[in-house]
């Protein structure tokens, strides 16, 4: 069925688009154009480092000893800072997060905790919040981290106040293998490559391939064929998953920059009041963002007059929800803690977007 309605849908587009008029084929164009701008400054020295890092993270870090501290017995102090850095941690993206959320909540997990792992977690992986720095500018990108962090400790607060529920028993997970000094100097050699690709330095490229020998020195000669045949699976897992919806994305934001009025986005979105922030923070939640592809989108609205206060709010709500995720949230919350949630999501991304907006 669902091959059906894809072979439908190509074929009504193909029916129906006037590709004769002059504004489709500029809009076709310049999403080509986009494509290409994208493959040739951003996917080679950002995309690709994130996605060899995310798994080098994803095969040798022990992600059990790191859920189980978002469990009853775990300390506020702990385990709220540990929920809302685990995005980058655990690498976790959009497609990934629910499952992972639902299994920590049912298996134990406070709702507090819980929530601010479910709010931070798509945000925050190493790959969206370098695209973003890099595309977008580091002052966005920071933001974005910092305010993220911020208002998930809050919303898993606010939570655990209204609902008391700490959560019982204790978590149990698989746990893996714990960073040892090979792999922590690995993970900072990879880590160190995706810094310098973004730095405006002179030698930069003298010292990236240095890195880069580096780097295939440790993978030749100090790991187990099975360790790197298990973080190239990871890596190579990453990039077919969100590469597609990306190179999508940024085709879509391209046509969306010369289709959308400008004026109706400067109208909207134009300013750093609450009713733009509101706005964007609404917007955001009822959007799809596949990982990643909310970085092309935003840029082709900035593009068109779209206010920094209304981006950050965006950024914040589009990858925390989305129709979608609502509705598997709503299944595995019940309606009032789920609407709860929504709320408080909108409410703080509204308010970071303001904060950010005149700062």
């Amino acid at each position: 069925m669902k091959e059906f309605l894809v072979i439908l849908g190509i074929f009504l587009i193909f029916y129906f688009v006037p590709f004769n008029l002059d504004v489709v084929k500029d809009s076709l164009l310049n999403g080509f154009f986009m494509l290409h701008e994208y493959a040739r400054e951003h996917v080679l020295l950002c995309l690709v480092p994130a996605f060899f890092i995310a798994g080098a993270i994803s095969v040798m870090l022990n992600k059990g000893a790191i859920l189980k501290l978002l469990g009853p017995k775990a300390k506020k102090i702990v385990s709220y800072p540990v929920a809302a850095i685990s995005g980058g941690i655990l690498a976790v993206c959009s497609c990934t997060i629910l499952p992972l959320f639902g299994g920590i909540y049912k298996k134990g997990a406070g709702i507090g905790p819980a929530t601010t792992f479910l709010f931070s977690g798509p945000a925050i992986n190493i790959a969206a919040i370098f695209l973003t720095a890099k595309v977008l500018g580091w002052d966005l990108g920071f933001a974005r981290l910092v305010s993220t962090i911020t208002a998930a400790i809050f919303i898993g607060l606010i939570m655990e106040f209204i609902y008391q529920e700490k959560g019982e028993g204790g978590l149990v997970v698989d746990e893996g293998k714990n960073f040892g000094g090979k792999q922590l100097a690995f993970f900072l050699l990879l880590l160190s490559f995706l810094i310098v690709s973004g730095l405006k330095i002179r030698f930069k490229y003298y010292v990236l391939f240095g890195i880069f020998l580096s780097i295939t020195f440790m993978v030749l000669f100090l790991f187990e064929r099975e360790e790197i045949k298990a973080w190239l699976l990871e890596t190579w897992d990453f990039a077919k998953k969100i590469l597609p919806y990306l190179f999508f994305g940024v085709f879509l934001a391209g046509i969306l920059t010369k289709l959308l009025p400008q004026e109706v986005v400067t109208k909207l979105l134009g300013s750093n009041g609450i009713f733009s922030n509101l706005l964007a923070s609404v917007i955001g939640m009822f959007m799809y963002f596949a990982t990643l592809t909310e970085v092309p989108i935003v840029q082709a609205l900035l593009k068109l007059g779209m206010a920094k206060g209304p981006t950050l709010a965006l950024l914040m709500a589009g990858n925390s929800l989305s129709l979608p995720s609502m509705i598997v949230i709503t299944k595995l919350f019940g309606r009032k803690k789920a609407f709860t949630y929504f709320m408080l999501v909108i409410v703080f991304s509204t308010m970071f977007g303001m904060i950010y907006g005149h700062i």
